[in-house]
């Protein structure tokens, strides 16, 4: 396969609201970007977890001793790793990130040809460093430091945003707003949320009259393809609530479901597309504006996104049948600057690491597991257990990653 094979595949898989589909692909809305500089691990989840966790020391590079910076008794290149855990049941962490959330999948019928897709997720617990279901809330993020989340309630569009408190398990306060929102995501910094609004529940369902996924049988529930019922997006200040909404009209080349996230600044908000140019960058009133300098070959469908010290953009998957890669960009040219392990790049663990999916070369694609991988370096540390059955089988879980 190819990479305009995968990023096709990841486009249609995106569309159909479902979780990541083979190399090349995690969904922005879902699997958060966190590409952020290194900031103290919550300690608590940490040493509780120390005492369960598999802990991996990793060598150093040269070229990493500059960057090592311990904080709070946390040294930034410790891993928490538990290669015998589908879905993890205890806190997977490494350099600079962690796996704050992951959640699976389940269509809910409402009618003979209508159904919603509903997240299932388990949030860590900073207490016990252990993941627990969570089962009132339809969409959320984590704030870098792990301290914060920002969550919806089941029914979409929802009229406020919770900020839950990860040590106690409750909602400090809510943020009221007079437009529905299916999706939030938190700024780099944790200070702004960017909330996008939709006329409707974006994860509806409708039967087709078709085997749309291959498993020889028709009727298979899938988003009203080409519709979009997305209006605009509110910014917010995180400590205040206070924000604005902005109006964002164009609706074309869009999923159903394609929500808003910040920048790698943070200074503007950008909309993934399913057509070129892919990625369509805001200000905060809703204006469209050129691409920044440095994300000029950012893609939506590359998770990892930009390095944390900007020198490297997160590419497709670049492997063949006997070994998988992935391949890394320079941020302002595009061209290819060198390739990792991996066959899936997540998120960054420090500027020179990065969490992946990976599978065993020659194995069955959907069979991966979260791993770590390293510039210059054919090592691969396991972090999870190996995700079973092909994709959008039940049980099969999908990673949500913030800066600890």
């Amino acid at each position: 396969m190819n990479a305009d094979e995968l990023l096709r595949d990841s486009l249609h898989e995106q569309a159909a609201g479902q979780p990541p589909l083979g190399p090349g692909f995690a969904e922005r809305v879902l699997t958060v970007r966190r590409r952020r500089r290194t900031r103290a691990l919550a300690c608590a989840a940490a040493a509780t977890a120390a005492v369960v966790a598999i802990a991996v020391a990793v060598p150093l590079l040269a070229a990493d001793r500059d960057h090592v910076h311990v904080s709070s008794g946390t040294h930034p290149h410790d891993i928490l790793a538990h290669p015998d855990q589908t879905p993890p049941r205890n806190l997977i962490a490494a350099g600079n990130v962690a796996l704050a959330a992951y959640y699976t999948w389940s269509t809910v019928e409402q009618t003979d040809d209508r159904a919603v897709t509903l997240r299932n997720y388990r949030l860590l617990d900073q207490k016990s460093g252990t993941y627990v279901e969570s089962p009132e809330w339809s969409f959320l993020d984590v704030a870098p430091g792990m301290r914060t989340a920002a969550v919806l309630e089941k029914d979409l569009p929802a009229r406020r945003i919770g900020l839950l408190d990860l040590f106690t398990g409750k909602v400090e306060r809510w943020i009221a707003l007079d437009r529905g929102v299916a999706s939030v995501a938190f700024s780099p910094d944790g200070g702004k949320l960017v909330a996008t609004t939709y006329d409707e529940n974006p994860d509806l369902r409708y039967r087709a009259d078709y085997d749309s996924d291959g498993d020889g049988e028709k009727n298979d529930w899938m988003p009203q393809m080409g519709q979009s019922s997305r209006t605009g997006f509110y910014v917010l200040d995180v400590n205040s609530g206070k924000g604005s909404w902005s109006e964002v009209t164009d609706v074309d080349e869009l999923n159903a479901r394609q929500d808003f996230a910040f920048s790698h600044d943070g200074k503007l908000v950008y909309s993934g597309l399913s057509a070129e140019p892919h990625m369509q960058y805001y200000d905060f009133a809703g204006k469209k504006v050129a691409r920044p300098a440095d994300e000029a070959y950012v893609h939506w469908a590359n998770a990892a996104g930009l390095s944390p010290d900007g020198r490297l953009v997160a590419g497709g998957f670049a492997g063949d049948d006997k070994q998988t890669a992935s391949v890394l960009l320079d941020p302002h040219t595009g061209e290819a600057v060198t390739k990792v392990r991996g066959q899936q790049l997540l998120a960054w663990a420090d500027d020179k690491r990065l969490i992946a999916w990976d599978i065993t070369p020659g194995s069955n694609e959907f069979h991966n597991r979260l791993v770590l991988v390293t510039i210059g370096s054919d090592k691969v540390v396991p972090l999870s257990g190996f995700r079973k059955g092909n994709d959008g089988a039940a049980g099969r879980w999908t990673p949500i990653f913030a800066e600890r």
